[in-house]
This record gives structure tokens, C-alpha cells and sequence, in this order.
């Protein structure tokens, strides 16, 4: 499952749905360059929908569940990934509204969390993910023999995609190397990367 995160454009998200990704994120960080407003995600997702049906996912870093709750209510997103430190009893909170969730990873036992998934990404620094870094790609067959989906991200691209695929992690998250600059994603970047996983899928 290819997922293409940090969405700020409802063209670039429609024509991306189109032509086969199936799942499209939505970064709620003032920090990102990627950042978005619920408003703006809620007009994204209800016009993706109105022609196709990808998995909705919004990533939060670090805040009050009681936001990414009404954000997500809002927005009708299907998963929510924590993109953070987030504690069990977040984790469970979130799961309990019904959503499946994703759980960055911390190099831990992934079985120790009741998350659905696990993201693993490239750490820089105090940045826990969103670097662009290559992440720790031996992690995935431990985190799937916990019984837990794969997410891989970090420094995903047209010319590794086919060797991130060859892992078996169960979702490539892609998201800068499709930009032409922070936050504005290429088509034609879509494509070459659509292209190259086509070849090996």
C-alpha cells in the first residue's frame, strides 16, 4: 500500500487518488512546512470522496487527544497516526473512537503497544520522524511478528521505492522526495515514483 503524506493541495490530492495511491495524509504540526488547517483537510478529503476512496489518515504530533478527536471527527479521517510520544492510555483513547491507529515507533518492543501500526522513520536529532532520513528498515519484520502493521517511511523515493517494497512493510510512506519545494508536490514526480513500484508490484 503506497501512502503519499504531507497533502496540502486537493488537486495534487485528487489526481494522486486517481491514479492508484491509497492513502493520502494530512500533517497537523505548526512546525511543517506541510502543516494544515481542518478546514482546509475537510475540504481535501470531502473532494477526494466525491470521485475516489482512499484511506484518510491525519498525523498529529503531539497534542491533547481531545483535539485530534474533534480535528478527526471533523476531517472523517479513517486512521490516525501519532506521529510522537504519545502515552498508552493516548493510544487507547484514540482507539477507542473507533479509528485505527498508527504509533511512531521508539525502537521498543512493538507488541507493548495496542496501536494498529507502527510508523518507522528517520530520526535527526531531536526530530522524531518527518526528516527525510532514511529510517531503520530492519525493523519492519520485527514490528509485523508483533502482530502489527509495517509503516515505512523516511527518505522514501522513485529510486529506493523498489527496495523499501522488497521489505514486505505493509505501507510506503512517501512525502518530500515528491516535492519541488517544501510542502508543493509534483505529479510528475508521482508518476516516475508510480512507475518504478509498478515494475516491481
Amino acid at each position: 500500500m503506497l501512502k503519499v503524506c504531507g497533502i496540502t493541495d486537493d488537486y495534487f490530492a485528487g489526481m494522486a487518488a486517481m491514479a492508484g495511491v491509497e492513502c493520502l495524509g494530512f500533517i497537523f504540526s505548526s512546525k511543517s512546512p506541510r502543516g494544515i488547517t481542518p478546514a482546509k483537510a475537510a475540504e481535501i478529503v470531502a473532494s477526494v470522496r466525491r470521485r475516489t476512496s482512499p484511506c484518510m489518515v491525519g498525523v498529529f504530533t503531539p497534542r491533547p487527544v481531545a483535539d485530534i478527536l474533534r480535528i478527526s471527527d471533523k476531517v472523517e479521517f479513517d486512521v490516525v497516526q501519532l506521529h510522537g510520544r504519545y502515552a498508552a492510555e493516548d493510544v487507547a483513547a484514540v482507539k477507542a473512537s473507533g479509528r485505527e491507529v498508527w504509533l511512531l515507533d521508539d525502537g521498543g518492543d512493538p507488541g507493548a503497544t495496542i496501536a494498529d501500526g507502527i510508523l518507522i522513520d528517520g530520526v535527526k536529532g531531536d526530530q522524531l520522524g518527518g526528516t527525510g532520513e532514511r529510517s531503520d528498515w530492519s525493523r519492519v519484520p520485527i514490528v509485523q511478528a508483533a502482530g502489527k502493521k509495517a509503516i515505512l517511511a523516511g527518505g522514501l523515493s522513485a529510486e529506493n521505492i523498489a527496495e523499501a517494497y522488497a521489505t514486505g512493510a505493509d505501507v510506503l510512506d512517501v512525502n518530500s522526495s515528491l516535492e519541488t519545494s517544501p510542502g508543493v508536490k509534483s505529479l510528475d514526480r508521482l508518476a516516475i515514483l508510480l512507475r518504478k513500484l509498478n515494475e516491481v508490484t
